[in-house]
């Protein structure tokens, strides 16, 4: 029976180079001047901060620019909100989301067992969701059903099989 599963991955790599861009934008461009604006990455939580909001702002738009490029979706952000730190400088924490919470999932499953064509079953496993069916025909209508919905996450398809 064809496969294929459903998951919410984000490449660290990739968002990765683009804080490091960022930052290096940030260090040469003239409007960044004497803020010292950066962007610190820790396992899968960024750190925004400058000493200005306005200049916080356009640092995260930076940042934004920097994935974009690179192909990672801006879905998997999450951004706290604006704090106040020392000296009247402004951070902000940026979470990544990653993987498929259990109300995803389930979500996700109802979504195609409603939608879906007949015959296509849908099991969480983990932090991904297996979905089988008999023709691959079935399998490509469910991957267009999900592309078109918005689930508030980045979704990919692995793992295709015959």
């Amino acid at each position: 029976m064809p496969t294929f599963d459903i998951v919410s991955e984000v490449d660290l790599q990739e968002v990765r180079n683009a804080v490091d861009q960022a930052n290096r934008e940030a260090a040469t461009r003239f409007d960044f001047k004497n803020t010292d604006s950066t962007i610190a990455i820790a396992d899968l939580e960024l750190t925004l901060s400058s000493s200005t909001e306005d200049r916080l702002r356009a640092l995260y738009q930076v940042l934004e620019e920097k994935l974009v490029k690179r192909q990672v979706s801006l879905k998997s952000l999450d951004p706290g909100k604006i704090e106040e730190a020392s000296r009247g400088a402004a951070r902000q924490k940026i979470t990544l989301k990653a993987g498929l919470s259990s109300d995803l999932a389930k979500q996700v499953n109802r979504f195609l067992k409603e939608k879906g064509p007949k015959g296509l079953n849908s099991q969480t496993q983990g932090d991904q969701i297996r979905v089988t069916a008999k023709k691959r025909d079935d399998l490509q209508d469910a991957i267009a059903l999900l592309k078109a919905e918005d689930f508030g996450v980045p979704l990919q398809f692995t793992n295709f099989r015959d």
